[in-house]
């Protein structure tokens, strides 16, 4: 769909239509899971399409000399699966009201509950007009599409967030701030006692079971070593009934075009891998991502998902560290609740009242929930 508003042009297409380079302009390269190579290798590779529910419907502005301004990473959905943002609830009550929830429209990354921008702007074009226009375009395609609605997941838009369109609703995850910790032990030390034994004595336990842990870049990792994660990956998800949604052809796509972005960590046993963990590294912020095991070792999971991902961090720089949605476990481990924030648009002017309502109250359950986990923050009162 291409619609001219001089002295732009408003479209949707897929990412294979789109210069790389023009795309990821827009992202700062801040953003691993957003840059074009990252979104491209799931459509090329078996990970979306109407068999999942995500159809690629990119909305992108264009210069009159066909310039790209700007883009929201966009997807028309028939289901909710994949979104980390539940709404399961809503399309049961509109199913029950004999309207229909799908299909919807959704701004992200799939797959991937990671904060950050959804509405891409060139860096030369960057204003409160520009994502005013994004806004206002992805309502335009909402309903010329006829759809109930438009959802933009795990944004840091502050157009969105002041919006009198987009519902704000919170959600909470758990992320770790570098303090300008020095090394691992410095972070140990600005922690209680009782943590800081407890971390100790779950990193002893790994290296008690003789587990080795490397870190490797993914441009570094042979096709054997891609093939074990995947299929650990895999093995892992289908033992807690979960879809593993990303086939081995798309890890191994990226690796070629975004490798020096990717950080595998590989525990092996004698030689043997027995457990990985996949992370994507962006200029300010480590992203964890996926883990896969197939046995269990005391500490290991915690070890690779966690500990090693703060090494990281620590060593690099890096002010962030996201590690995935959900797990009150990881506060004691240093990850503190953090507010997420995503952003709807209901076209049903009944649906979109209950639906502000409902927010209203689950914000202020939200708050109070989030106040009661930072009492178990496990850092020493200053």
């Amino acid at each position: 769909m291409t619609v001219s508003t001089r002295p732009y042009r408003i479209l949707t297409q897929p990412l294979s239509r789109v210069d790389a380079a023009s795309w990821n302009r827009l992202t700062d390269g801040a953003y691993p899971f957003l840059r074009h190579e990252f979104l491209l290798a799931l459509e090329q590779h078996g990970c979306l399409g109407a068999d999942v529910g995500w159809e690629p419907l990119h909305l992108m502005i264009e210069s009159e000399a066909g310039d790209l301004l700007a883009a929201v990473p966009l997807y028309l959905k028939t289901n909710s699966f994949g979104e980390f943002v539940f709404d399961w609830a809503w399309a049961d009550a509109y199913d029950r009201s004999g309207l229909s929830y799908y299909p919807k429209l959704v701004g992200a990354s799939p797959f991937t509950p990671a904060t950050g921008p959804r509405l891409l702007m060139h860096p030369d074009c960057r204003s409160t007009e520009l994502g005013a226009m994004l806004e206002q375009a992805l309502i335009s395609v909402a309903h010329s599409l006829g759809v109930s609605s438009c959802h933009v997941l795990f944004s840091t838009d502050t157009c969105l967030a002041d919006s009198g369109n987009f519902m704000k609703r919170m959600g909470c995850h758990f992320h770790w701030e570098n303090r300008n910790y020095a090394s691992f032990d410095d972070f140990l030390s600005a922690l209680t006692s009782k943590r800081r034994k407890e971390i100790l004595r779950e990193r002893r336990q790994v290296r008690e079971a003789g587990i080795e842990l490397n870190q490797v870049p993914g441009n570094e990792l042979t096709t054997t070593e891609w093939r074990r994660f995947h299929a650990l990956y895999r093995n892992t998800f289908d033992r807690h009934g979960n879809y593993p949604a990303l086939t081995l052809e798309f890890f191994e796509s990226i690796a070629g075009s975004m490798g020096d972005q990717i950080r595998l960590v590989l525990a092996r046993r004698q030689g043997e891998i027995l457990a990985a963990a996949y992370f994507l590294v962006g200029t300010d912020c480590l992203y964890g991502r996926y883990w896969g095991g197939d046995q269990d070792v005391p500490g290991l999971h915690f070890e690779a998902c966690y500990y090693q991902g703060i090494e990281y961090a620590i060593e690099h720089g890096l002010q962030r560290f996201e590690p995935g949605a959900q797990g009150e476990h990881k506060i004691s481990r240093g990850f503190l609740p953090t507010r997420t924030w995503s952003h709807h648009w209901i076209a049903h002017a009944g649906f979109r009242a209950s639906i502000g309502q409902f927010l209203d109250r689950e914000t202020e359950v939200m708050e109070r929930h989030v106040a009661r986990l930072m009492e178990r923050s496990p850092y020493k009162i200053a």
